[in-house]
This record gives C-alpha cells, structure tokens and sequence, in this order.
C-alpha cells in the first residue's frame, strides 16, 4: 500500500462532509469521491473538493476502489453500507454508533474479521484535546480513587435526526467515554427518559450507572435545552476535574484536605475542604482531524485501531440498556 490512501465519504450531511474536509487536509489521503442519496449534497461536497459525487454508494467503491472509507450514513444503514465498503476492499471507520442493533453490530465486527478489514467507531470524544488531558491526569493518579463521572450534553433538537431518539444519537459518546477514562466496566444502569418535543423517540435522559469499581456514573442528556452544554466532571478523592468539550478547557478543583497526601482514614475524617483551582494549559486541535488521522495511521502502519468495533459495541448494548429502562422503569444488569 502507498504513503498515501485514496480515501471516501458516503454520506455527506452534518458530519461526512466534515470528513471529506479532513481527507483533504491530512497527509496521510487523497480524497477520491463522495457519495450521497442526495444529489445536490453530494455535488456540493464533490465540487468544493474537486472530486466525483455519487448517488449510489457501489459505484464509488467499484469506480474509485478507495483504501479507506468514513460510513457516515443514517444508523439503519451503518451495517449494510460497511460491509459493502469492507468487500470493495477499504479499511472502514464508521460514524457512531456502530449499529441500529446489538445483532447488526456483532455481524459486522465479524465480517471485519473474516475478511481481514479495520472497523473503527467514530467515537470522536476520545480525541478531544480536553478529554486526552483529562485521561492523562487521571492516569497518573492525580485524582485518587474516582468516586463518580458525571456527562452533561444538552442542546437543542437537532433538525439532522430522524431514526433515533437522544440516547442512540447522543448517549454513545459519554458511555464510551466513561469507560475510557476510567478503565472501569458498567454493571448495571437505571434511567428516566421523558418524549416532550420529538414525535416518535425520548429527547430526554438522565441515567445513572454503576461501574465495577464502584464508581458511579450520571447521564443528563436532552435536545430541549437552548443551550449547548457539553461537560464531563470526575470527583474523586483529591478533587475534582472538569472538562469543557466546547471551550476545550480542563479545570481542577482541589481537596485542600488531601492536598499533598493520599486519601487515609484521618483524611476522611476532616472531610472535603475548598481547595486551590487550576485551569490547565490545553493545546486545542480539531478532534476529528485527530481521529482520521488515528484511523489511516493504523491502516498504514498495520496496526489495531484506536476504537474498536468491540468498543463501538459495548457502547451500543449499554445505550439499548439506558432505552430500555427508561420504558420499563427497571434497573438493567449489563
């Protein structure tokens, strides 16, 4: 294979036309065509970049034969649009989530396998610069024990979705986020969800799940707020970090109580006292660009992607789990 990767869209709406863009920008492809059921979307994308636009999807994958092709598809065609890419011979990074079903998921990660293709989930939070350096500091163990996370993304409704209510559409980002700063595994999930303003799916969630570490995690998801949130926060026994994935900012507010020391039974007893606060220097980058570029870089080094199809997976069934409690009212063991 070449330094350089003939690269493809399908599906040029809110998100796929921002990977075209990318595909153009970073070294590591050459952009080669787009495709879109609608035709004046694709001819726009197409001619902005100098490339050939496709109604039909299979005429892309026979006429350019791209090595590398984003699916960025509505959810119910995510399966049935990657495996055709996978058998026109691409490596595939399909938009989250993965699936419109735990089954469809599975066959795909299984069809990537049979034939020796890279699907990776487009789980973009992972590479955002404030969510990189959140990860860092907890990796190295500046917050303690993690108590509990809690995500905040909230925002109006966004005319772009159709198939799926806010949990499929926006409740995958902070599940896989929660397992990727933690490390730690859900258990069980409780969640309320309430359908105000979308005529056929929830547009608001608030769930909250228990990890195997017994750290605790908290959802407040809705398309009913006029303005855009997008916050996680971690406590633990030495403070508390919080990350604005707007501003591209991570705050640390301190435990003055353990300040300096590790969390002890003396420290537990003088409690939790208001700290110093630091706000960390982050060098902002656009989270996708970091992404495709994660996804041709393991293409073309032969080596695993940094968001597996397992991991779109997982994300997936615990989505499912936060639906389906919402409609039975019942705690859902994962």
């Amino acid at each position: 294979m070449s330094a350089h990767l003939k690269a493809a869209v399908i599906g040029v709406g809110a998100m796929g036309q921002h990977h075209a863009r990318v595909y153009t920008e970073i070294a590591q492809t050459k952009l080669v065509g787009v495709a879109d059921v609608n035709p004046q979307m694709g001819q726009q994308i197409a001619a902005k970049h100098g490339v050939p636009a496709y109604v039909d999807y299979r005429e892309l994958l026979e006429h350019e034969q791209p090595d590398v092709v984003t699916v960025a598809v509505p959810t119910r065609y995510h399966r049935e649009v990657a495996e055709m890419a996978m058998r026109a011979g691409a490596d595939v990074l399909v938009e989250k989530p993965i699936a419109a079903t735990v089954e469809e998921a599975q066959t795909l990660i299984d069809y990537a396998e049979a034939l020796g293709r890279r699907l990776m989930v487009g789980h973009i939070m992972r590479f955002s610069p404030a969510i990189q350096a959140l990860k860092a500091h907890l990796a190295a163990g500046e917050l303690g024990k993690i108590f509990q996370i809690v995500c905040r993304r909230v925002g109006p409704f966004p005319p772009r979705v159709r198939d799926v209510g806010v949990v499929i559409d926006l409740a995958p980002h902070d599940l896989d986020l929660m397992r990727f700063i933690s490390g730690a595994e859900p258990v069980r999930v409780f969640a309320e969800t309430e359908q105000r303003i979308h005529t056929e799916h929830e547009d608001l969630v608030t769930a909250l799940l228990r990890f195997d570490n017994e750290m605790t995690g908290v959802l407040d998801i809705n398309w009913l707020t006029p303005q855009k949130v997008r916050e996680v926060v971690v406590l633990g026994e030495k403070g508390m970090f919080r990350a604005d994935d707007l501003m591209q900012d991570l705050f640390f507010y301190e435990n003055a109580e353990v300040s300096g020391s590790a969390w002890n039974h003396l420290s537990i007893l003088k409690g939790v006292r208001e700290g110093r606060m630091v706000r960390y220097p982050i060098q902002r980058y656009e989270p996708l660009r970091a992404e495709l570029e994660a996804f041709t870089s393991a293409v073309l080094n032969n080596t695993p992607v940094p968001v597996s199809g397992v991991d779109g997976l997982v994300a997936l069934r615990l989505a499912l789990a936060v639906v389906e409690s919402g409609k039975t009212q019942c705690v859902i063991e994962v």
